[in-house]
């Protein structure tokens, strides 16, 4: 497809890079909201210095790490997203201290926090505290989502975007992650199940509090001889993203108010959030957590009024908004999480996707309600000249909502196309919100033929890739199974592991494919290796047939037979 006229905007982009952003506006950028380009002011970059012995990194990533430095070592509070990230902020550390580093702590299961946290790990082998679910949700999002929340997560950071067309990402101003971004995550060694915890560490007494928020694992830590607060992910700088649009499980709001309450009642001093700027003094912060409270409750708390008076989402979502005395707050503007996704959110958290009206309970196929809508149009040329007219009159939103049916009907229609790649980048203009800026623009770029490349599997490190456990992998084997190839496949697969004596088996029943954590009775093949080099094989690092050929791996039973079998399991496609 040609290159668009809007698509100009972006400085020329070719779909695999652009050159690096100079360092005033250029004349080519985007539009963007005023307010959300201001915003860009609270992550000017650096190390902050909040108290004698604490400093915290600022907008050398997406996410901040801070130092507690104590008697005979440091302890580093979240490790950022990448080793290239993790590395410039360690050399700022390791200007102000050279002491080891005796413990790493993550506030959350976030990448942004744990990517980078093999270089604040070097050589001193720190124990390395969490939540006691942390562990199952890194694994989770990375064996069992990554390829979706992976691309949704590009949309909504804006990393396929141009420099230039980048103001922030809402929490701070970009993202370091991409698809040659080396990252190096280190398990925790010790985790912490129920409310509390208290740890000593190189003399510097902490609590760590079970925080549940914008993570069910959320914690907080709490130095309680200095009065210092660190929240984590529950409060930052911007309305909370009660609900991320790269994709989330429902985050449990009233959660969050608890656990912003618990922060409340502790009257810290000094907050020290994992997203934007410490806050100081002891009545600010209270009011300022208490005014997030109070918003995030209120939105709750009206959205499950509006459903018991009968309202429907859409009714919701035009009815419920922040009181103006909580609007206006400054650490209260969209920047991040919006308003209206987190009604979406809190509804169809209590009552699932269903919204109530008798026609969403089923729904025509895509096709078929493009050209009914065409027909009621009058044709497709007319459904064309109403998009193109709706762009004209400045319906933004009736725009794009045309041409999602024209490119229905015909995915290579240059008007409809030019026509949505337009509405998406005028809609980004006027975004407060970096994610849905962000959104917008990427899904422009697609539009106009951008294909988001695939993480380099050469950029995960061989102790991260051996540090997860065998059973993740063999488990998330099931969501990428063909169901088409494996139509009318029968077949067990017996798996056995030498190195840690860890057995499996792989039904594959027409569709289905069951995992099960024992050796199958009577497998039709049978396949033994160390399961490092199975890892290898199902992360893309090694091809199988030269594997199995090498004797790396042993099969018993047909090569060709079970190269056919790995042949069902296929990587989602782009």
């Amino acid at each position: 497809m040609r290159l668009m006229p809007a698509l100009l905007i972006f400085c020329g982009l070719i779909v695999t890079g652009c050159e690096e952003a100079p360092t005033e506006q250029s004349t080519n950028e985007p539009s963007a909201n005023d307010s959300l380009r201001a915003h860009s002011a609270e992550f000017k970059k650096g190390v902050v210095q909040v108290a004698d012995n604490v400093h915290v990194a600022i907008g050398y990533g997406l996410a901040n790490s801070i130092l507690i430095e104590g008697t005979d070592g440091v302890i580093v509070v979240d490790t950022t997203e990448s080793v290239g990230v993790a590395r410039k902020v360690k050399a700022e550390f390791d200007k102000i201290t050279d002491k080891p580093v005796k413990a790493i702590i993550y506030t959350h299961n976030h990448a942004d926090h744990v990517l980078g946290s093999g270089v604040f790990v070097g050589d001193d082998n720190p124990e390395i505290y969490s939540y006691v679910t942390t562990p199952e949700h890194i694994d989770k999002i990375l064996q069992v989502i990554r390829p979706i929340i992976y691309k949704r997560s590009m949309r909504q950071f804006g990393t396929f975007l141009p420099k230039e067309a980048r103001v922030n990402a809402g929490i701070s101003l970009f993202l370091d992650q991409g698809p040659d971004t080396l990252v190096d995550l280190r398990r925790p060694t010790k985790t912490f199940s129920g409310e509390m915890t208290e740890i000593e560490v190189a003399g510097v007494k902490m609590e760590l509090h079970f925080a549940p928020g914008e993570t069910p694992d959320q914690i907080f830590v709490w130095l309680p001889d200095q009065k210092i607060l660190l929240p984590g992910d529950n409060y930052y700088h911007s309305f909370p993203n009660l609900y991320a649009i790269r994709g989330t499980s429902y985050r449990d709001v009233m959660d969050w108010v608890r656990s912003l309450d618990k922060m409340r009642a502790l009257k810290p001093e000094i907050l020290v959030p994992s997203h934007t700027r410490p806050v100081v003094g002891q009545e600010r912060i209270y009011q300022n957590l208490t005014d997030y409270r109070d918003a995030i409750q209120y939105i709750h708390d009206q959205t499950v009024k509006a459903m018991n008076d009968g309202l429907d989402l859409r009714e919701i979502v035009e009815k419920v908004k922040l009181p103006p005395h909580l609007a206006q707050k400054p650490y209260l503007q969209e920047f991040y999480g919006r308003v209206d996704w987190s009604v979406r959110s809190v509804f169809t958290g209590y009552l699932g996707w269903f919204g109530g009206n008798a026609t969403d309970l089923e729904a025509l196929p895509k096709r078929t309600e493009a050209d009914n809508m065409a027909n009621l149009a009058g044709g497709v040329e007319t459904l064309r000249a109403n998009a193109v007219q709706a762009f004209d009159n400045g319906q933004l939103q009736w725009a794009l909502q045309l041409t999602d049916y024209l490119l229905v009907l015909d995915p290579e229609d240059e008007v409809a196309a030019e026509t949505r790649i337009k509405a998406l980048t005028s809609l980004a203009k006027v975004q407060i919100s970096a994610n849905s800026r962000n959104y917008y623009l990427t899904q422009a770029l697609e539009q106009n033929g951008l294909k988001m490349a695939e993480p380099n599997p050469a950029m995960i490190p061989d102790g991260m890739l051996a540090s997860f456990p065998i059973s993740q992998y063999m488990h998330a084997m099931r969501v990428s199974l063909d169901a088409e190839k494996s139509a009318d496949v029968e077949t067990t697969i017996g798996f056995d592991f030498t190195d840690t004596g860890e057995k499996f088996g792989i039904l594959v029943r027409k569709g289905v494919a069951e995992v099960v954590n024992e050796f199958p009775e009577n497998p039709d093949a049978t396949l033994r290796t160390e399961t490092f080099v199975w890892k290898e094989i199902l992360a893309r690092r090694r091809n199988a047939a030269i594997a199995f050929a090498s004797g790396d791996v042993e099969i018993d039973g047909s090569i060709i037979d079970m190269l056919a079998f790995l042949s069902l399991f296929q990587p989602p496609e782009n």
